[in-house]
């Protein structure tokens, strides 16, 4: 017996450490507690994606019962913070199966709360924008890149007092952090004066309205093309050649911008030179011609909206020149040119029916006499050809 005891003692020792390891395995806790809370947090996380499928679509449901796309914008923001939700339940769950104490319970209280604050605070940062849609005099009163500015300074702001409530939940001062960033804002302003100069551009360029995405702009020597996006810094311009260019909001306020999206009509400007042989009674019947056409096409502006004029202009060095001015209804450049190709057409059928023609650059050169002393012309006298006889050598 003292055989089998000496024996069992190892096993008796392996037991009682087992045991004392299952009863304090980590944190405070059992391994029970710990396998049981791992199994609480997976079953939620299961549910998650049961919770987004039925809850969310539940709500999705009643929303659209009603006439309003607001609240139907806000479930859809939603849905991801609502996600969320469970884990942060399967969290606290977990933690409280565990039982634990002390440090361990104090850190898992504080990651608990700092969830739930990230929770509400990203709920709040998804329902700026469909929150929005509630104030629709906004639209009248400031333009498109001016909301987006508005929204986006929102977002970061809720982005900031959420995360100042999560440093407040561990024990870290918000004031003096605040004076330190003050400083190092300071330092950092007089490193950046470029960054804020093309900040405050940017804002002028929103509140004059000078231009908005979509728009066609040209800066001369810096960019023309299509305005896509205006930020903080730097406004995005894609050019024609479907190149982007990002381009100072401070050159672009300080220096002239055309924007050719706001013009009422777009301008037809062209010189036509004819012959000189043509007649008055020609140039009359080509003038009057071409202006009864612009005048008849519903494709040009009226002259009593713009400036419209067809005139003998000039006699120019080979050709007597008209000019054309008017104006086209349309300002996409597509039909613009189509307008134009058409009127170059009447034009060149008009000027052939009235008999005359299109002048081209040339020069006349014409002698009257030749000068008195010049020198007599030089007549080689012919060729003896009897000389290569052969019976004359």
């Amino acid at each position: 017996m003292e055989f089998l005891s000496e024996l069992w003692a190892p096993f008796s020792d392996f037991w009682t450490i087992t045991k004392d390891v299952l009863d304090d395995t980590a944190f405070g806790t059992s391994f029970g507690r710990i396998m049981l809370a791992v199994a609480v947090f997976g079953v939620l996380l299961v549910a998650r994606g049961l919770f987004a499928r039925f809850f969310i679509g539940w709500l999705k449901r009643i929303v659209k019962r009603t006439r309003n796309q607001v609240d139907d914008r806000m479930v859809e923001s939603l849905q991801a913070p609502m996600r969320f939700v469970p884990v942060v339940l399967g969290f606290f769950i977990a933690t409280e199966v565990l039982q634990l104490e002390g440090t361990f319970e104090t850190l898992a209280l504080r990651i608990t709360r700092s969830l739930i604050v990230l929770t509400l605070f990203w709920g709040a940062i998804t329902l700026v924008e469909p929150v929005s849609l509630m104030f629709g005099q906004m639209r009248d009163v400031l333009s498109k890149t001016m909301r987006e500015w508005i929204l986006k300074a929102l977002k970061i702001l809720l982005g900031v007092v959420g995360a100042a409530a999560i440093l407040q939940l561990w024990g870290i001062e918000i004031g003096p952090l605040v004076a330190g960033l003050g400083l190092f804002g300071l330092a950092a302003a007089l490193a950046a004066q470029d960054l804020f100069k093309n900040l405050l551009s940017g804002v002028l360029i929103i509140a004059e309205k000078r231009f908005e995405p979509g728009e066609w702009i040209k800066v001369d020597g810096v960019v023309e093309g299509t305005v896509e996006s205006i930020g903080f810094r730097s406004t995005m311009v894609r050019q024609f050649d479907k190149a982007v260019v990002q381009v100072p909001n401070a050159k672009l306020a300080d220096t002239a911008v055309v924007n050719f999206s706001e013009m009422t009509h777009r301008r037809i400007y062209w010189k036509i030179g004819v012959l000189y042989d043509t007649t008055a009674a020609q140039l009359r019947e080509i003038r009057d011609g071409i202006e009864a056409y612009i005048h008849q096409d519903e494709a040009f502006a009226s002259p009593d909206d713009v400036s419209t004029f067809v005139r003998i202009d000039s006699f120019n060095d080979s050709s007597i020149d008209i000019m054309v001015y008017c104006f086209t209804k349309t300002t996409v450049w597509g039909e613009w040119l189509e307008v134009k190709e058409a009127l170059a057409y009447k034009i060149k059928e008009i000027v052939e029916g009235a008999g005359s023609g299109f002048a081209f650059p040339s020069r006349s050169l014409y002698v009257e006499a030749l000068p008195l002393d010049a020198p007599e012309a030089f007549a080689p006298p012919p060729a003896d050809k009897s000389a290569d006889k052969p019976g004359d050598q």
